[in-house]
Order: structure tokens, then C-alpha cells, then sequence
């Protein structure tokens, strides 16, 4: 069964447009910094949300909520992640998922049961260690940008910007690169520290220039950009 670590009966914001319910999936490969979930970082967690209750109250949703959202943690990590969705498509629910698409094999499997994609790209491909820790994890993110794109599932992509992790510049090249890869629909959002475990970066985590001044140099490129937080 799907290890969940958190549920939210109904969001607005975590697919724009939907009324959903986001399910929090357990587990990350990846230690970035600025995470506002580090609880659902480890692969299993003390306490979780059995799957058969996450079905009841979907049961219970049902004509309330336009969609489920499959968030994390990362929920490509888990295997039990393609049936999970096809219980949530029986209840009629459209599927949402957050992913920074880096288990390629079981994102190519889920894709086809998905609605949209918000997918998480951090920084620069050939920079992405300085945010995730992890070595090799840019080619692993291209990767999934790549299958993405080419689903032709909906989709936005999205950059969390932490002053002290993404300058500025790095922040226009990431986005000059997006665009050329054929990115139409991308989200800038300010880092917030709420959750953050980080003593140092929750205490570097304010601009000195706003980020929609910022992003006047690169916000063009996209049919539809917009900044968030």
C-alpha cells in the first residue's frame, strides 16, 4: 500500500483551478535545504496515514472535489503509486501529481494516468548537488522534464527561489534554458520559511529585490509565467 504521511481534505492552491484533496506521499531521495516537509523525507515515518483511509474520506468527497493531487515527499519513489491512482480514477476524481521527476521508469508508468504535472526544477541542471545533496540528481531532472514535456500532459513547471541557494542570474539562465527546451507554462516561487529546518537558511531567506522586479528579465519567454509568494 501507498505509504502517506499526510492528507489534506481540500486545497485550492495545490492544483490552480481545482478543488483537490493532496495526498502526502512518504519518502525523498533528495535533501534540499529550503524542504517545508522534511517529516516526509525518510522513507517510512513513525506515524502514517493507512491507504483504506484515504479512500474513506475520498468516498466521502466524492461530488465535492474535483481532484486528488499526489504530493510529497516524492511519490514516483514509491512502486505502490500506479494502482493508488487508479483507485483515486474509480472514485472519478482527476489526478494531480508534484514531482521533481526523477525516477524515470515509474514517472513514464504514471504519466498516463495523470491530468497534470506540477514539476519541481530546483536550479540549473549542471547546479542541482548545491540544492539536493545529491550527485548526478540534474540528469536525473532533465530526464523528467524531458518525459513530461513530451506526454503532452498538462503541466506547469516551477523553481523555488532561496536568495542564498539561486542567485538571480542562475535563476534567468534556468529559466533562458527552460524556455529553449520548450517550457510554456512556468511558476516562480519565493522560499518560505515555514517548516524549514534550516536555522541559516530560514535566517538568509529575505530578498533585497523583489522577485517579480527579478523575473521582469526572463518572464517574456513563457505563454504564461507568473510568481507566487
Amino acid at each position: 500500500m501507498l505509504r502517506v504521511g499526510g492528507l489534506t481534505p481540500l486545497s485550492s492552491t495545490d492544483w490552480p483551478g481545482q478543488l483537490s484533496a493532496v495526498v502526502f506521499c512518504q519518502g525523498c531521495p533528495w535533501r534540499c535545504g529550503y524542504c517545508h516537509n522534511p517529516g516526509l523525507i525518510p522513507a517510512q515515518a513513525a506515524s502514517e496515514i493507512a491507504w483504506d483511509e484515504v479512500m474513506a474520506l475520498l468516498r466521502r468527497r466524492q461530488g465535492l472535489l474535483d481532484a486528488v493531487v499526489f504530493s510529497g515527499g516524492e511519490p514516483t519513489l514509491q512502486a505502490a503509486l500506479p494502482d493508488a491512482m487508479r483507485d483515486v480514477r474509480a472514485l472519478g476524481f482527476k489526478i494531480g501529481l508534484h514531482t521533481g521527476g526523477m525516477y524515470a521508469k515509474r514517472l513514464a508508468e504514471v504519466l498516463p494516468l495523470v491530468d497534470w504535472v506540477g514539476l519541481d526544477v530546483k536550479a540549473p541542471f549542471a547546479g542541482y548537488a548545491g540544492i539536493t545533496g545529491v550527485e548526478g540528481s540534474g540528469t536525473r531532472a532533465l530526464e523528467g522534464l524531458e518525459q513530461v514535456l513530451a506526454s503532452g500532459v498538462d503541466h506547469e513547471v516551477r523553481t523555488t527561489v532561496h536568495p542564498e541557494l539561486l542567485h538571480d542570474d542562475a535563476l534567468a539562465a534556468l529559466a533562458r534554458d527552460l524556455a529553449a527546451r520548450g517550457v510554456k507554462r512556468y511558476v516562480v516561487q519565493a522560499f518560505r520559511p515555514q517548516g524549514c529546518e534550516d536555522a541559516a537558511l530560514r535566517a538568509s531567506g529575505t530578498r533585497t529585490r523583489a522577485l517579480q522586479d527579478t523575473s521582469l528579465a526572463f518572464a517574456g519567454l513563457f505563454e504564461d509565467f507568473s510568481v507566487r509568494g
